[in-house]
């Protein structure tokens, strides 16, 4: 339990959202702009994320052209990257690494809807055949439907 956490905290998720919808650099004047209508953050709290996400190794930033004093913030890891490191921290922290266990709870903890259950199958037969392939052809990409979103 001794590591660093390298993955985003829950008030570090949302200025990630904004850089990643973004898709181009922002200032953090920028990003705090597009925060600031959700009332959840002041600018100081927003540029002390920003400079955690960027010692994490999740952010990384630009020096402007024209003024130095401005700097250009970008994800260094998708949404993906970071949804796929955060859940393994979820099932290490809390389900001592039992994918089954983590699995079990979530799906028993609501209510699924027909489609929802359908999709989990479907991913269910995808990883039952990539894991019957040999080990060369096993590199297919895990389905992504709409509950990864």
């Amino acid at each position: 339990m001794g590591r660093e956490e390298l993955t985003p905290s829950e008030s570090e998720w949302q200025v990630m959202e904004v850089l990643w919808e973004s898709r181009e650099a922002l200032t953090s004047s920028e990003v705090i702009e597009h925060i600031r209508p959700k009332g959840s953050m002041n600018p100081k709290m927003v540029r002390v994320l920003m400079n955690r996400l960027c010692q994490k190794g999740i952010l990384a930033y630009r020096v402007d052209g024209k003024d130095a004093r401005i700097y250009h913030y970008y994800p260094l890891k998708t949404r993906k990257e970071c949804q796929k490191e955060k859940s393994t921290r979820f099932i290490e922290s809390y389900f001592a690494g039992n994918q089954m266990g983590a699995v079990a709870a979530l799906i028993g903890s609501g209510e699924l809807s027909e489609a929802e259950v359908e999709e989990l199958e479907c991913m269910l037969q995808d990883r039952k055949q990539r894991s019957r392939k040999p080990s060369g052809e096993n590199k297919a990409a895990f389905h992504n439907g709409p509950l990864q979103g």
